[in-house]
């Protein structure tokens, strides 16, 4: 597998090896050994997430407020613009953001470490989203950043109907947080 870093600290894509042919392909999404020496990663998965959307949903920013999750994302089908923001605020990346496409056919995956808040736009019909998390879901630990915030001005890329939860639409503003 390749590993490239981010302008994030600690953020990584990886490009997992594909074994084709004319069948169709294989590929590891997750290998412990193989993950911790090449990327790092050494935390333990606790839980594992799937969920499909249409196109134009945008879900996020989310984090946990005193349980940060670790995720490892993928798109099983599809394509979705992922990002992560890092909200660690002793970090040399504090308030900076990292997208990146997702997609069934580039096969990609990002690892968004603790500490970060995380959200993706669909921007296929449907897409498939698959995350291995390092901590538990807990909904009372949750925190929402506004998609749309100024200070972070996240350059999106343009859908023709955008759509939010109402979690998503009442996102508090990045400058209201008090992370860690």
């Amino acid at each position: 597998m390749k590993v490239s870093h981010t302008k994030l600290k600690d953020c990584l894509i990886i490009e997992p090896k594909v074994f084709g042919d004319d069948r169709g392909f294989f590929l590891e999404t997750f290998q412990s050994d193989r993950y911790a020496e090449l990327a790092q990663i050494d935390l333990p998965f606790v839980q594992d997430n799937y969920s499909r959307s249409i196109e134009g949903v945008l879900r996020g920013l989310h984090f946990q407020k005193t349980k940060p999750q670790g995720k490892l994302v993928r798109v099983v089908r599809g394509e979705v613009f992922d990002v992560a923001v890092d909200i660690r605020p002793d970090s040399p990346t504090y308030g900076q953001w990292e997208g990146v496409i997702l997609s069934e056919q580039n096969k990609l995956q990002f690892w968004v470490p603790p500490g970060f808040a995380h959200g993706f736009l669909v921007l296929s019909d449907i897409a498939d989203f698959e995350y291995k998390c390092t901590d538990f879901y807990d909904p009372k630990d949750e925190g929402a950043i506004r998609w749309d915030d100024p200070d972070l001005n996240i350059q999106w890329p343009k859908v023709d109907n955008l759509i939010l939860s109402e979690k998503d639409k009442n996102g508090a503003l990045f400058s209201n947080y008090k992370f860690y």
